[in-house]
C-alpha cells in the first residue's frame, strides 16, 4: 500500500527532465494497482452506489512545418473520477493525485454534491461484473516508443520532400493509455491502449498533398509509403484548372468515403429518432443506402481502433448497424436502451464499412474505368445543412483531379459540395475493397474508396 501510495506523485510534478539526476515519471498505472485504489474508494463510500473510472496516459507529439521540426514533447496526463449516488441523486468529482489523502477528498466531496443534487429521472444504477473479450489494444512496440523514434519518422518525411523541393507539414504521434472502470456492483474493468498516427501535408506553392494513418502499432504507420502519396498528389496539383459547379461523377478516395459515412453514424441517436426529428425516423428495417452496402462494428479487427469496454464499462460488441442497405441499428445510451428493451446495446468503436458483391481491386482500377470523373482526395469541414435528410456541406482538399478516359489529365480548383450520404450511398456504381481512412474530423474507420454519380458541386471555392 505505502508503495503504491508514495508512486503515485502529484501529476503536476511529473515533468520530461532531460538534465541528469531529475526523477524521471513512475509506469502508468497498472491493473493490480487500478484495483487497489478502487476498493479504497469503495470501502470509504456512503452512496448506494459508487463508480471509479481511470484515464492515464502516456503520449508524443511530434510536429513539424516548413521542413523543420517545430515542437517534440511529451505530456503525462491522468485523471481519476468518482462517482457516488444516493437513489436517484448522483455527484461527481475528479483528480490528478492519486496519493491516498486526495483520493478520499473526492469520495468526500462527489457525496456532498450527489446529497445537494436534484433527482435525476434517467440515473440508473452502474452496470453489474461483465465479461470482456480479450482484444489487441494494446502493441508493446508503440508502448515503449519515445521522442527518438517520433524523430526519425517525422525527418523521414521531411527528407523525402526536400528531395522533391517541397514544403513537408504534419505530425508524428504516440499513446500509451490505462484505462479502468470499477463499481459497487461488482464491476470491474481495465486494459491499456496505444495509438500511434502520422500525418503529412506536402506543399509546391499553392498545391497541396495529403496522407494520414492511424494504428495501434507504431510499426504499421507506413510512413515512406504515405509520404510518397502526398508527395504525388502536391505534385500533380501544380496545373491546375477551374470547372464549373454542377454535378459530377465522383471517384471519392476513402478518406473522403469516410467524412460521409461518420456524418451518417453519427446521427443513429435513438432518442431524436424517436422524437421523430431524425433523419432515420421510421426507417430502422427500411433500406436506406445501396443494398450492396453494409455497416459493422468490428471491434476485434487489428487494424481498427477497437476497445474492450466502454466508458461505462459495457463490453463492446461486434454488430451490423446497416445490412445490405437495411437499417438495423440505433446509438442507444443506457436509459433508452432499458426502455426499449436493448440488450446488449450495439456500440460503433471500431466501423467497417464494405460492398457486397463485385469490387475494384484498388483506387488506380476505379480511375482506370472512368470516362470523366472528378478524383477527390478529402473533404474537411463537413456540417449539416438539413438534418431532416442529412444535406450535408463541406469543402474538397489536398488533391481534387480531373479524370478523363482513365487516367488523371489535371488538377482543378477546389469545390464546395451540398449533399446527403443518404441519397449518394443511393447512386454508386463502382467501389473497393475496404481500406484505412482518418481524417481531422473522424476516428479510424476501414471504408472502400466509391465511384458515385450525380453529386452535387454547389460552388468553387477561392481559396
Amino acid at each position: 500500500t505505502h508503495a503504491i501510495s508514495q508512486r503515485k506523485r502529484h501529476w503536476g510534478a511529473w515533468r520530461i527532465m532531460t538534465t541528469a539526476g531529475h526523477k524521471t515519471w513512475p509506469k502508468l498505472t497498472s491493473r493490480e494497482e487500478f484495483k487497489f485504489i478502487a476498493e479504497q474508494v469503495l470501502k470509504r463510500s456512503t452512496g448506494d452506489h459508487t463508480v471509479v473510472t481511470l484515464h492515464d496516459q502516456h503520449s508524443g507529439t511530434t510536429r513539424f512545418a516548413n521542413n523543420q521540426i517545430v515542437q517534440n514533447v511529451d505530456t503525462r496526463r491522468g485523471s481519476l473520477s468518482v462517482m457516488v449516488a444516493f437513489g436517484q441523486r448522483h455527484g461527481n468529482a475528479n483528480t490528478t493525485d492519486f496519493t491516498a489523502g486526495a483520493v478520499q477528498e473526492i469520495v468526500t466531496r462527489a457525496t456532498e454534491i450527489a446529497q445537494l443534487s436534484p433527482d435525476d429521472p434517467e440515473y440508473l444504477p452502474p452496470v453489474e461484473r461483465q465479461s470482456y473479450l480479450t482484444l489487441p489494444t494494446m502493441r508493446a512496440e508503440t508502448a515503449v516508443a519515445g521522442p527518438a523514434r517520433r524523430l526519425e519518422y517525422a525527418n523521414e518525411a521531411i527528407g523525402q520532400c526536400r528531395m522533391e523541393n517541397l514544403g513537408a507539414a504534419g505530425i508524428v504521434s504516440s499513446a500509451l493509455t490505462s484505462v479502468g472502470v470499477a463499481a459497487s456492483t461488482g464491476l470491474f474493468a481495465h486494459e491499456e491502449r496505444t495509438d500511434a498516427r502520422f500525418s503529412l501535408t506536402a506543399q509546391a506553392g499553392e498545391s497541396t498533398g495529403w496522407s494520414a494513418t492511424a494504428h495501434r502499432s507504431i510499426d504499421h504507420l507506413r510512413i515512406q509509403e504515405r509520404t510518397l502519396t502526398a508527395i504525388d498528389k502536391a505534385k500533380r496539383g501544380l496545373e491546375v484548372r477551374e470547372l464549373p459547379p454542377g454535378r459530377y461523377t465522383v471517384i471519392l478516395e476513402p478518406a473522403a468515403v469516410a467524412g460521409l459515412s461518420s456524418s451518417l453514424l453519427w446521427m443513429l441517436d435513438a432518442k431524436s429518432y424517436e422524437k421523430g426529428t431524425s433523419a432515420f425516423s421510421g426507417k430502422l428495417g427500411k433500406l436506406i443506402v445501396d443494398e450492396r452496402l453494409t455497416f459493422r462494428n468490428l471491434p476485434a479487427h487489428e487494424d481498427l481502433l477497437g476497445i474492450g469496454f466502454t466508458a461505462e464499462g459495457l463490453p463492446t460488441v461486434a454488430s451490423d448497424w446497416i445490412s445490405d442497405g437495411v437499417l438495423t441499428q440505433l446509438a442507444y445510451d443506457r436509459f433508452t436502451a432499458k426502455a426499449h428493451g436493448i440488450d446488449p446495446i450495439p456500440t460503433l468503436d471500431a466501423p467497417c464499412l464494405s460492398g457486397r458483391g463485385s469490387s475494384l481491386p484498388t483506387l488506380q482500377d476505379m480511375i482506370k474505368q472512368a470516362e470523366h470523373a472528378i478524383l477527390v482526395t478529402n473533404f474537411w469541414y463537413i456540417r449539416t445543412v438539413n438534418p431532416t435528410d442529412l444535406t450535408l456541406t463541406g469543402m474538397t482538399r489536398d488533391g481534387t483531379f480531373l479524370v478523363e478516359k482513365g487516367a488523371i489529365v489535371s488538377a482543378v480548383k477546389n469545390f464546395r459540395f451540398h449533399e446527403s450520404p443518404l441519397r449518394v450511398f443511393n447512386r454508386i456504381e463502382a467501389f473497393t475493397n475496404p481500406a484505412e481512412a482518418i481524417t481531422s474530423e473522424t476516428s479510424k474507420l476501414l471504408v472502400p474508396a466509391m465511384t458515385l454519380n450525380d453529386f452535387n458541386f454547389s460552388s468553387v471555392t477561392r481559396f
